[in-house]
């Protein structure tokens, strides 16, 4: 939803090959467990698959494994009970809430508040109709609150 003209380039890239990289000398079960050490830890599932890549070498978990990490967090039950992304905009939604409390005229974080939580609704239906949340959810700015 990028409201710029301009293209932006700084984002992380895939590895290019298919295949498990030569760097990788990890096991499936081995990757696995680290998964679920880490989830057990506090880590998201986004965070895990950093620390896996800059510290244990492994390039993509879904090349290991044949299963992204949600996948295996879900077969455990340490799945996040709200998505990540979701969460994420939820818990910006909230910082601006809380900063228009005490600015009340900041009428360019009104409009910044607007846009994310219309980013909210729309990711909650989409959420809805894939079933990854319940039909009854309902995003309600007053009393969902997240704590980082």
């Amino acid at each position: 939803m990028r409201k710029g003209k301009r293209k932006g380039s700084s984002h992380s890239t895939r590895p290019i090959s298919s295949e498990v990289a030569s760097i990788c000398n990890l096991t499936e079960e081995q990757v696995e467990g680290l998964i679920v050490e880490l989830a057990k830890r506090g880590y998201t599932p986004s965070m895990i698959g950093m620390i896996l890549r800059d510290q244990y070498g492994v390039p993509l978990t879904k090349l290991v494994i044949d299963k992204k990490i949600t996948q295996v967090l879900k077969e455990r039950g340490l799945a996040p009970k709200i998505p990540e992304d979701l969460a994420n905009l939820i818990r910006r939604a909230t910082t601006i809430r809380r900063h228009l409390e005490e600015h009340p005229k900041d009428m360019f974080s009104r409009r910044g508040l607007q846009l994310v939580e219309s980013k909210i609704h729309r990711l909650v239906k989409y959420y809805k109709r894939e079933g990854v949340l319940p039909p009854d959810f309902q995003y309600k700015p007053e009393k969902i609150i997240i704590i980082p």
